[in-house]
């Protein structure tokens, strides 16, 4: 798809690898302590800090909930310098899906594949999803359009993706994660052999390697967070593949937000470039190692050390990132 604008041009890409390394960096300092909140709560906090010192007038999209949901970055926060200093939006219009910490659990608990993760786009570029559930189905690059189609059963899918792949059922490896709710999906995947890689947590992680043959991984099946597809979609936009996502209404407390947030048809099946549209930068730190990124490490001299990717949609480049950090400046 053809940016519509370039507005993007003035937003500097490595900016967005500051604002995701100060996420990652204070999270990090939580790793392994049992404390989910605490964690989550650093990562927001120097998020937002880094998202004031940007000359654009942002406003978050996906974010940790409704106003009164979440006190920090919630959606529809106003973001950006203009903001901090003097409440009035100034630069470049840009919509932002993020999570501070995607792997909040995974975090407390010194997993694999906990990131903090960034999405941005041009007005209006990005889904603006309730904080609910999705359904998704993802695959990288190389398939031909239509192969998936969340219409149709996983088995289907399965089956369509192997033919497409040249392969059996049984060769393909599905990413699903490990929840009492995929107890049907996992079952009905076996039955077809194929393989499953269960993750405990981040989603975001489990959609993106699909697009990466080192993970072995083909296929990424079953519901997480909308925030999480909205920003799993941004990534996939820049660097190929195909996702759909249907959300997922528990309750009419839920159908509510999704109506506040413009959303009217509840049964829609959504395709990526309905996610993320136009020119999209997605930017992730690691916080733990993983699949992805290698963690956030401190070594002795008072060094820190991060990886990043930063990925753009309008030409397709995915850069990575070795960042060297002084510890006394995120003391």
């Amino acid at each position: 798809m053809t940016p519509r604008s370039s507005t993007l041009d003035r937003v500097l890409v490595l900016e967005m690898v500051r604002v995701t390394e100060n996420a990652a960096i204070a999270a990090s300092k939580l790793i392994g302590r049992g404390n989910e909140k605490a964690a989550d709560a650093a990562a927001v906090e120097a998020m937002r800090d880094a998202l004031n010192n940007l000359d654009f007038d942002g406003t978050v999209v996906i974010g940790e909930g409704e106003r009164d949901e979440a006190p920090m970055l919630f959606i529809g926060e106003k973001v950006g310098r203009g903001y901090k200093e003097t409440g009035v939006g100034a630069g470049p219009k840009i919509d932002i899906a993020l999570d501070p910490l995607e792997g909040t659990t995974i975090t407390a608990k010194a997993g694999p594949n906990a990131l903090a993760v960034l999405a941005i786009s041009e007005e209006g570029g990005l889904l603006n999803a309730p904080d609910v559930y999705m359904d998704k189905i993802a695959i990288g690059p190389g398939y031909p359009q239509g192969v998936i189609d969340l219409a149709r059963s996983a088995g289907d899918n399965v089956r369509a993706v192997a033919a497409a792949k040249g392969v059996a059922p049984g060769d393909l490896i599905v990413c699903v994660l490990d929840r009492p709710r995929h107890e049907t999906l996992i079952a009905g995947l076996r039955a077809l052999g194929c393989g499953i890689q269960l993750i405990p947590d981040g989603d975001v992680a489990g959609v993106i390697a699909t697009a990466n043959p080192d993970t072995g991984i083909d296929i990424y099946m079953g519901s997480g967070g909308a925030p999480e597809g909205v920003l799993a979609a941004a990534a996939l936009r820049c660097v190929g593949g195909q996702l759909q996502g249907k959300l997922l209404f528990r309750n009419d407390d839920e159908r509510g937000r999704a109506h506040r947030w413009g959303i009217t048809d509840l049964d829609r099946i959504y395709q990526l470039e309905e996610m993320a549209q136009g020119d999209v930068i997605f930017a992730a730190t690691g916080v733990t190692d993983g699949s992805l990124l290698r963690g956030v490490k401190r070594k002795q001299g008072g060094l820190i050390t991060t990886e990043s990717i930063v990925m753009r949609a309008s030409s397709g480049t995915v850069r990575r990132v070795i960042g060297e950090h002084r510890a006394h400046r995120y003391a």
